[in-house]
């Protein structure tokens, strides 16, 4: 009596004192023991009653198994009970059997299960059961379906239970088809109105993405428990209704009283999005409240949720505040770090569940691999890869991919490759991961053999691998070779239907130089999604075609296609290259107007059309404080400032971004060796470069030694830039001689020049600048023979000149001019203008420099010369279509020349007017007779 109401210790008090005791008595103590959940003292006292050789029932022997497995930490007593059973010959009894088999479900042994099942004489729903319970719960539905399919061809009868155990393993499996015959075998037997059913169906057509199904079903429900809330909420959920789930928790809030951990797991489920966290910070809130703070599966979605959202600050205070955690918790934690870019802090984790004991699984060490994605951390890396030997975990399937993808990225290609041959089974994530990375790395040949071994070895292709195949063959010269073949093969293998390969050939061709076959390709999909029309932007983006890009944005918006941080990036850039103000305003307007004013890629871009469209004022009324300002925001700030010639504030930025502990980066020194360049601070740009390598470990690459010569040639060092190029860390390359044969023009050194020409001919034989600048070296020197010379052999080569043009925009129409042009409708208006602008500065001291002019004429013709360059003209033109007192704005494909620079100053100061030049290499700012770039430049 006393066991049956939970009062043990009066029932053992009584049982103590019993003079004798009979098996029955035993027998009744014990199974009270299990009851009030005194599971260790329950098999104590077992061990006794075997030691005096009391007999046991087969009642008492499963619930003393039952209690083993419901204590979470008692497997090895169940298996000796289990031994027990063996010797005794219970095994044959079913109660005792099915007990012993959901032991070892319980503590994930399910092959152990298995066995049991298996030497089984008799079994019964239960046994089933049980056997389907362990495979659920560790997570595999596959084999759920296996053994539901063993009851039906044994005609086992099902339960309730059983039942919904396999409709929601149909539901993990998003297997439509038979979760439509599993539907007719529940009408059929008679279960579909059982609750624990009802729940399950409506878990089913949620994983299914039914959610008209799931909420039928729910509507219709007689009887509706916890469970049935939790599951149409998480239907909602999993589907990304968002809000659907919130009217869920609402009316259970009010019609259902009971709301458990797994209800707001639920909600916070669909909040891992930077959009819904003004909810999740309510629902964390509402978590504190109920108590459920302390509920490890709830802190765990809470890290999830914040992970989602990019806020690892929060997520690390969850983790903190948590009162216990699991390995799922540090896992959750690690990967949030990854995600956030915080490696070292992902790494520091990991030392932490290392140093204090803590199981560490291949989860963790995957998440840890990820965190050594850069050469920085290739020795962490290299650590890591060393203990997942150690620990055994390196023939783990995920570790191995893992380890291929972090070589692979950091381009130890070799080193990736050696890790794929020693996997025990190569999959083709592994396969794709060694293939990407010669892709990264622009190595097809060896990208190309690694996916001919992979189809030998008979591993199947997925889309993934022939994007990542297509990847490498993005450089001209290996389209015929590669790239064709290579599209024959996708039509051939069914690939072509693949939207992302669609896409990856579309690109492919446009950066192989084929952008015709690029639009083809484009033209004849009918089923074009923001992705497509991306590839088609960046395709047109790659081979310049600016007002293409910006014709195919307006495109997209025509036909209702949101555009996406990708698009809004491309048509930014595309306005930054065109320098077409308005149309980088309306999109910049447009990003703004749908929610992403915030989006550091799309405020980068805007931020850059502004500089390159000469609005400084902009570029820094709109990037964030310097306190918030990323590494790309900071790089831009300083282009900006050196392409307008505001040198000192270059500096001073690039100091500030190191006193907020941003470390610079390539980016960051080329635009700083620009600057120096550019504004004549010579010995402060060779202190930059030597903080490249000594202060920061940053190899210097060919960009930064080409702003080191471009610096000591404009300032007349030509000795020195002749030296640094016999040492430079890198081969030098065509922009190298480029500029030190410009320097050579500017300041006439014909030797240097004839040397760095000779150079960039073997390099660049088709090239026009080396003419070009050969041709202005020998005129600036009076060398006219040689001028005739280079021009000759021009000719013979049919090598054509770049031509100069010069365009104003005014409104929506832009006015260009080349070198004499009188195509504009109102030519004479605009020679006149130039008349007036020629005696006007004449009378304020203007004296043209005919060096300048690059013909072997007389002084007045090469005046004449000067006076009909395209800038002129565009600056006569401006002039007379603007308003008095308004900003000119001109923009030149080539350098301005030194005289016009001239005429541009004498201008600003005869008429007042602010006048903006943006020509091939920066901004000149001229205002009251004096230019931004201080003349020189």
């Amino acid at each position: 009596m006393y066991t049956k109401f939970g009062r043990v210790k009066p029932a053992r008090y009584l049982f103590d004192e019993m003079p004798v005791r009979n098996e029955a008595s035993w027998n009744t103590m014990m199974s009270g023991l299990v009851r009030v959940g005194l599971y260790e003292e329950a098999v104590d006292f077992f061990r006794k009653m075997c030691d005096l050789g009391i007999k046991t029932s087969s009642f008492v022997i499963a619930s003393l198994v039952t209690a083993c497995g419901r204590s979470g930490s008692m497997l090895s007593e169940g298996v000796q009970v289990h031994g027990f059973v063996a010797k005794s010959g219970f095994l044959s009894d079913v109660f005792v059997g099915t007990a012993i088999l959901h032991l070892y479900g319980v503590y994930g042994l399910v092959s152990c299960s298995r066995k049991v099942f298996e030497e089984m004489p008799d079994r019964n729903v239960v046994s089933w059961t049980s056997l389907m319970v362990g495979y659920s719960d560790k997570g595999e539905p596959e084999e759920v379906i296996g053994i539901y399919k063993g009851m039906r061809v044994e005609g086992v009868e099902f339960n309730e239970h059983s039942m919904s155990l396999v409709i929601s393993s149909c539901g993990l499996l998003k297997d439509e088809s038979l979760g439509h015959q599993i539907i007719g075998h529940v009408i059929k037997s008679g279960l579909k109105s059982k609750l624990a059913v009802e729940n399950s169906l409506v878990s089913m057509f949620g994983n299914l993405g039914n959610i008209d199904y799931a909420k039928y079903i729910f509507d219709h429900m007689s009887e509706r428990d916890t469970i049935s809330w939790n599951s149409i909420a998480a239907a909602y959920a999993q589907n990304g209704h968002c809000e659907e789930s919130f009217w869920v928790f609402h009316l259970m809030r009010h019609f259902h009283d009971e709301v458990n951990s797994t209800t707001v797991s639920t909600l916070l489920s669909v909040l891992d999005h930077v959009d819904h966290q003004k909810w999740g910070s309510g629902i964390h809130g509402l978590v504190i409240k109920m108590g459920f703070d302390s509920v490890v599966c709830v802190c765990n979605t809470l890290l999830r949720m914040y992970s989602g959202a990019g806020r690892s600050e929060e997520a690390e205070l969850v983790f903190k505040e948590m009162p216990a955690k699991d390995l799922i918790s540090w896992n959750s934690l690690m990967a949030c770090f990854v995600e956030d870019g915080r490696s070292v802090d992902a790494l520091g984790l990991l030392c932490s569940m290392i140093r204090t004991g803590k199981s560490v699984s291949y989860v963790s060490f995957t998440s840890a691999l990820a965190a050594c994605f850069s050469l920085e951390l290739l020795d962490k890396g290299r650590i890591l890869h060393g203990l997942v030997v150690v620990t055994g975990l390196f023939d783990n399937q995920i570790i191995g991919n893992a380890l291929v993808s972090m070589y692979g990225k950091i381009g130890e290609m070799s080193e990736a490759r050696r890790v794929l041959l020693q996997m025990p089974r190569r999959d083709e994530v592994a396969w794709n991961a060694l293939i990407g990375g010669y892709a990264e790395h622009e190595d097809p040949n060896k990208a190309l053999t690694a996916f001919r071994t992979m189809r030998a070895e008979g591993v199947p292709a997925n889309y993934i691998t022939m994007v990542s195949v297509l990847g490498s063959c993005l450089m001209p010269g290996v389209l015929l070779e590669h790239g064709k073949p290579l599209h024959a093969y996708i039509v051939s293998a069914g690939f072509e239907s693949d939207v992302h390969v669609k896409n990856s050939l579309i690109t492919m061709y446009a950066k192989c130089g084929d952008l015709s076959s690029s639009q083809d390709l484009f033209n004849r999909l009918d089923d074009r999604n923001v992705i497509t029309w991306n590839a088609m932007l960046a395709a047109n983006a790659h081979h310049g075609h600016g007002e293409e890009v910006l014709k195919l944005v307006s495109k997209m918006r025509s036909f209702g296609l949101n555009l996406d941080e990708f698009s809004f990036t491309e048509g930014l850039s595309a306005a930054a290259k065109l320098a077409v103000l308005e149309e980088g305003q309306q999109l910049h307007g447009l990003a703004v107007k749908l929610g992403f004013e915030q989006d550091c890629f799309i405020l980068n871009a805007a931020a850059d059309m502004y500089n390159k469209c000469g609005e400084i004022g902009e570029v820094v009324k709109m990037l964030p404080p310097s306190i918030n300002r990323s590494l790309p925001s900071w790089n831009i700030l300083i282009s900006a400032y050196g392409r307008h010639g505001y040198f000192e504030k270059v500096c001073e930025t690039f100091h500030e971004m190191l006193e907020m502990g941003i470390k610079p980066g390539h980016v960051t020194f080329v635009s700083l060796l620009i600057a120096c360049s550019h504004g004549g601070l010579v010995d402060q740009g060779l202190a930059y470069y030597d903080m490249i390598t000594r202060d920061f470990g940053i190899k210097p690459a060919i960009e930064h030694c080409v702003c080191v010569i471009d610096l000591l040639g404009r300032s007349g060092r030509l000795a020195e830039a002749e030296t640094f190029i016999s040492k430079m860390p890198v081969k030098p390359n065509d922009l190298v001689w480029r500029s030190l044969l410009g320097s050579c023009k500017i300041h006439g050194d014909l030797d240097r020049g004839r040397k760095a020409a000779e150079h960039l001919t073997k390099l660049e034989p088709e090239d026009d600048s080396v003419y070009v600048l050969s041709s202005n070296m020998f005129a600036t020197t009076g060398r006219w023979e040689d001028v005739e010379s280079v021009r000759k052999e021009m000719d013979l080569k049919n090598i054509k000149k770049k031509q100069a043009c010069s365009w104003v925009k005014l409104k929506d129409k832009v006015s260009t001019f080349g070198i004499g042009d009188r195509t504009h409708p109102q030519t004479l208006e605009i020679y006149a203008k130039l008349e007036d602008i020629k005696k006007l500065i004449k009378e304020s001291g203007y004296v043209p420099d005919t060096s300048q002019a690059l013909q072997d004429t007389d002084e007045e013709q090469k005046e004449h010369s000067l006076w009909n360059h395209s800038e002129r003209l565009a600056l006569a033109y401006a002039l007379m279509s603007t308003p008095e007192g308004s900003t000119v704005r001109i923009f030149k494909n080539l350098r301005i020349c030194g005289d016009c620079h001239s005429v541009y100053k004498f201008v600003s100061r005869v008429t007042g007017r602010r006048i903006v030049l943006r020509d091939q290499y920066r901004f000149h700012h001229f205002e009251s007779g004096v230019c931004s770039c201080k003349d020189y430049w």
